[in-house]
């Protein structure tokens, strides 16, 4: 007999395991969140939060990402990376990241109601943690996974709890891993892992400091810095990154990962920071030291029978593009309503074999689109002349040569400048951040192909109504002016399908499965005199469906189904799709 019974188990609280927890608890599911640390995130490791992200928030409820805005330091001090020889010393370039270029800036307003920001994990993951305590997670700190078994009927885990040393058993139906990137629970699910750990080394050198007058004028998230010959490769590249501005911040500095792991002391790191700055009287608080390596590993399978694994769990990669948190809360997103709609008897089991073909894709690809990322400094280094020597004097004559008069000189500064400008693969790709696609048993589309987009989907966000495709963003209205995102009108743990005038038959389908099944469904019909307006006709432009035609959505915003007009038979086909969809 277990200790304690609930329905889904989660192990860890970072990002993954919070926000699962927020989302389970916001759609009445009973669940336990366990964490082996006192508390959450003692350092802010990830930091960068993009729209979708934001746009999950914003499901969790408009004080949820009221508060996220709150604690975060917005886009326009974000900013524009700069790469220098130090904050102090000359700027060799820089480009404007994270949505902050003007053609970018009007992407990223017409894509979603949300905005980027920069939010670090010391205040993402109690905004999470909190929430899903507040709706109903129990939550236990100090309580170690040590194993699991699961059965036909459930999973039966062992816990320590590392205040009184004694061992006890949680019995759930479901097992969440979202225990971070040297997982527990993955390795005793068996979970297969593509990929190398411990690629490269780095550390990271916390601090307060006040460097107003290094970068107000220039305000950004990211600072690179190129010194030759002053560490790991001889190329020197250290990271002064802003935590808050403009005193707080962390420094990323490389080691050397085929040497034992170096232990640095608060003044050795001081000398770092001081070079890196520029500055070598600058006062310097440490507020922490610690060490973590670059790895390229991925999870071909998120799932055993009834375990799962999100978040680093199951993508294991470095910082570039700011992908981890992000994805690892989308992942959250993903799965809890399949939870919540099988726990619930909405959905029969096999919903949830849904999760690895929509979800391990995406993992592949941000881990090879972080990894990548490193690479792509290569251009800047070679363009400055850093690899062209291991002497420190020459690879600072080759930085220097680009200041000449001349052919040479002249083309190193066209090729510096192209370097730059193509590190918006890292700092501006919006379309990864925003073009996930779903193929899977939880979307149909009735051999519908993808419709075709003529720009680069690493940069460019491509809306379609495609089912798999997150639903397009556009602002819709009510009778009495008030003004609705699309995303707005759907989500927050229930389907909804939208249609038009002449697809009142699609509204009656809806209505009669909702109450066979107990399922709830939202509807709207939008168009003149209903109750919400398309004033600007961007719905009617980018539904890619006739007024009488139908766009279905998933609880997790993303559609799962379309229709041209209305079909002969809008029940029995909408009774097709849903059943297919939730694998009744």
């Amino acid at each position: 007999m277990a200790d304690i019974t609930t329905d889904v188990l989660i192990v860890g609280t970072g990002p993954a395991g919070s926000a699962t927890a927020a989302l389970l608890s916001s759609q009445g599911v009973e669940n336990m969140a366990i964490n082996r640390y006192r508390w959450l995130a003692n350092s802010p490791r990830a930091h960068i939060t993009n729209q979708r992200t934001m746009e999950v928030l914003r499901d969790l409820g408009p004080e949820v990402e009221a508060e996220a805005y709150m604690h975060a330091v917005d886009k326009e001090l974000m900013g524009e990376n700069v790469f220098c020889e130090s904050l102090a010393g000359e700027e060799l370039g820089r480009m404007k990241s994270w949505g902050m270029a003007p053609a970018s800036q009007a992407a990223h307003l017409i894509a979603s109601p949300t905005r980027m920001n920069d939010l670090p994990q010391t205040f993402m993951e109690p905004l999470l943690f909190k929430t899903a305590c507040a709706r109903g997670t129990q939550a236990r700190m100090s309580c170690e996974y040590l194993r699991h078994e699961q059965d036909a009927d459930g999973v039966t885990t062992t816990v320590l709890d590392r205040l009184t040393g004694k061992e006890f058993t949680v019995r759930s139906r479901y097992l969440v891993g979202a225990d971070g990137g040297n997982s527990l629970v993955a390795e005793h699910a068996g979970i297969p892992l593509e990929g190398q750990m411990g690629v490269a080394g780095s550390i990271n050198l916390l601090c307060k400091m006040d460097l107003s007058k290094y970068v107000a004028h220039r305000p950004s998230v990211l600072y690179w810095v190129l010194q030759p010959g002053s560490n790991v490769g001889g190329i020197g590249m250290g990271v002064v990154r802003m935590v808050r501005p403009w005193n707080e911040w962390l420094i990323i500095w490389g080691y050397d990962i085929t040497q034992p792991r170096p232990e640095m002391t608060n003044d050795e790191a001081k000398k770092i920071i001081r070079s890196l700055v520029g500055d070598p009287e600058l006062d310097i608080e440490m507020t922490g030291i610690s060490y973590w390596t670059v790895n390229n590993v991925h999870a071909t399978r998120m799932q055993t029978g009834r375990v799962f694994v999100m978040g680093d769990a199951a993508h294991r990669h470095p910082p570039s593009n700011g992908l981890g948190s992000n994805t690892s809360i989308q992942d959250a997103f993903n799965l809890a309503w399949k939870l919540a709609h099988v726990v619930k008897g909405q959905a029969g089991p096999r919903l949830l074999d849904s999760f690895t073909p929509e979800r391990a894709p995406i993992a592949k690809q941000i881990v090879t689109r972080a990894n990548q990322s490193i690479g792509e400094f290569g251009p800047i280094f070679q363009a400055l002349g850093l690899t062209d020597s291991v002497d420190p004097v020459v690879m600072q004559q080759n930085m220097d040569k680009r200041c000449d008069a001349g052919v040479e000189a002249e083309a190193q500064r066209e090729a510096l400048r192209q370097a730059i400008a193509f590190k918006k693969y890292e700092f501006d790709a919006h379309g990864v951040e925003m073009n996930q696609r779903y193929q899977s048993t939880a979307v149909v589309t009735d051999g519908q192909p993808e419709p075709d987009f003529p720009q680069d989907r690493e940069l460019h966000y491509a809306p379609t109504t495609w089912p798999g495709a997150r639903v397009p963003h556009v602002w819709l209205f009510d009778a009495k002016g008030g003004k609705h995102s699309t995303l707005d009108l759907c989500g927050k743990g229930q389907f909804t399908l939208f249609t038009g005038i002449g697809g009142e038959g699609w509204v009656e389908a809806a209505a009669a499965i909702s109450a066979e099944w107990g399922l709830p469904i939202r509807t709207h019909l939008i168009g003149p005199r209903r109750a919400i307006l398309d004033h600007t006709g961007d719905w009617a432009r980018i539904r890619e469906t006739r007024d009488s035609g139908l766009v279905l959505v998933r609880p997790d915003q993303h559609v799962c189904w379309r229709a041209e007009t209305i079909s002969a038979d809008p029940a029995a086909d909408l009774r097709r799709v849903l059943s297919a969809i939730l694998a009744r």
